[in-house]
């Protein structure tokens, strides 16, 4: 569930449909993109860096429960929960006041859904199917402009990942103790050693 919604934090931020890379040449984004090529100690030169980009500070790492219920005490419930669930269901990705994100089984059936109000877009909530907090992204004070990073947290304050966004099509993934998972060019997520190992549908 952890992996999903991190893919699912990409999907939200990145609206933009289907693109095929090709693995056989140099892969080039807002930055040059040379995974496959590059020597192994540069990759993890460049995996160290961006981890230290967001992780610098330990108090990142998780934020005191009740400080964080506190902090999103407004968000802790979604109050329009039968509005969003029923315009969701029905396919809306927009209101006047917010993108949304819905997570279905078999196409058909709402589990979860997230929200990212226009006037704060900084930040995104993701609700069970009945309106109940489960994780917030919270953006660094770049966004929406490359590069910035986002940290996802629990409703309990315990970070479960980020994610470092160079670009658009470029993204570096970590786990809540700073472990790389992977990084992202376009479709495709590559790991330490430039070995393949998920693709995504969109971006």
């Amino acid at each position: 569930m952890k992996k999903l919604f991190l893919i699912i934090a990409i999907v939200l931020l990145n609206f933009s449909g289907l693109a095929i890379a090709n693995e056989t040449e140099p892969l080039k984004a807002g930055v040059e993109f040379n995974w496959v090529n590059m020597l192994q100690f540069q990759r993890d030169e460049a995996i160290e860096h961006y981890k230290q980009e967001i992780f610098a500070n330990d108090d990142v790492k998780s934020i005191k429960k009740k400080e964080f219920r506190n902090t999103y005490k407004d968000f802790l419930k979604d109050t329009e929960q039968k509005k969003h669930y029923r315009i969701i269901s029905y396919g809306a990705t927009e209101t006047k006041e917010a993108n949304l994100c819905g997570f279905f089984i078999n196409d058909d059936i709402l589990y979860s859904y997230a929200i990212q109000y226009k006037n704060n877009p900084k930040f995104v909530y993701y609700y069970s199917a009945f309106g109940k907090l489960i994780y917030v992204d919270i953006s660094s004070d770049q966004y929406p402009n490359f590069p910035y990073y986002s940290r996802q947290y629990r409703a309990n304050g315990k970070l479960s990942g980020a994610i470092y966004f160079v670009s658009k099509d470029l993204q570096y993934v970590y786990e809540p103790d700073g472990k790389f998972k992977g990084v992202w060019y376009k479709d495709k997520m590559f790991d330490r050693n430039a070995k393949q190992i998920l693709t995504r549908n969109n971006w």
